[in-house]
């Protein structure tokens, strides 16, 4: 008998000294609840660096000249190649530069106010035009070239002056839906005015440096251009497609780098906007 009640005053200090599963459930905390674990310390957020300057380099006229082309497409940066229509190297200049990921237009030709006879007097819109005969011509152009995004200015002194002109063209470009450069052969020019009153994406030429130009002042207009991509972030440099002016871009190119500027192919520069 007294066996029988030490064995129960055992039981009855056992289950005192173990908490009950209905304590744990309504006043326990588990030690990995919300409620007892460390708050982790908060990090600023991680600001992303500040986006580099940007330089389009814009190469004039090619597409007629395949040995001095054929150069142009070992440029070791991203460019933007202006490509004159139906000439013996233009298809196989606008096809390597958009497999390489650079920027490709049409250098569409236009009138110009003086006389000025080339290989691409046969296809040139002139003021005068209709709407159906400029999108007539755009659509062999096109048809050429169809890796282009955008469209330039071959000459068109007298042509991008016209705002009639202007008008009917870029309504026939935002119908193909391509964008306008406007390489300004005249300070008279409406183009970029009318592309963005019609809503067409358009830039304007900031910088144009040419080999007729003494190395002196081919030198000043290229830092020109990396003066305007740092102060207002981005710029465009127009060339004309030499051998003098590769080899004098290549022996600056080094600036770019030295200056924190980025050269990118035209369109990264627009994003639906004129510049």
């Amino acid at each position: 008998m007294s066996g029988a009640f030490l064995a129960g005053l055992l039981a009855v200090g056992v289950a005192l000294l173990l908490p009950g599963r209905g304590d744990r459930e309504q006043g326990s905390v588990s030690p990995l609840s919300p409620a007892t674990r460390a708050t982790a310390p908060q990090l600023p957020p991680v600001e992303a660096p500040p986006a580099l300057p940007r330089l389009a380099i814009v190469v004039d006229d090619l597409g007629y000249e395949p040995s001095r082309d054929a150069e142009w497409m070992k440029f070791p940066e991203k460019i933007t190649v202006a490509v004159i229509p139906f000439g013996p190297s233009s298809r196989k200049v606008a096809e390597s530069a958009r497999a390489k990921g650079w920027g490709v237009v049409l250098h569409v030709p236009m009138e110009p106010e003086n006389p000025a006879p080339d290989r691409t007097e046969g296809f040139r819109l002139r003021r005068g035009m209709t709407g159906d005969e400029m999108e007539s011509l755009l659509d062999r152009m096109i048809e050429d070239l169809p890796q282009a995004a955008g469209a330039s200015n071959h000459m068109g002194s007298a042509f991008t002056a016209d705002p009639e002109a202007m008008a009917a063209y870029v309504a026939v470009l935002g119908k193909k839906g391509l964008y306008l450069l406007d390489s300004v052969t005249t300070p008279g020019s409406v183009a970029l005015e009318t592309a963005l009153r019609a809503g067409v994406p358009a830039a304007r030429r900031d910088v144009f440096l040419d080999a007729g130009m003494k190395p002196g002042e081919m030198r000043l207009q290229w830092a020109r251009a990396i003066a305007i991509a740092k102060e207002k972030g981005a710029a465009v440099l127009i060339c004309h497609g030499r051998a003098e002016t590769l080899s004098t871009i290549l022996d600056l190119l080094p600036d770019l780098r030295k200056e924190k500027v980025q050269a990118v192919p035209l369109e990264e520069l627009l994003q639906g906007k004129g510049v």
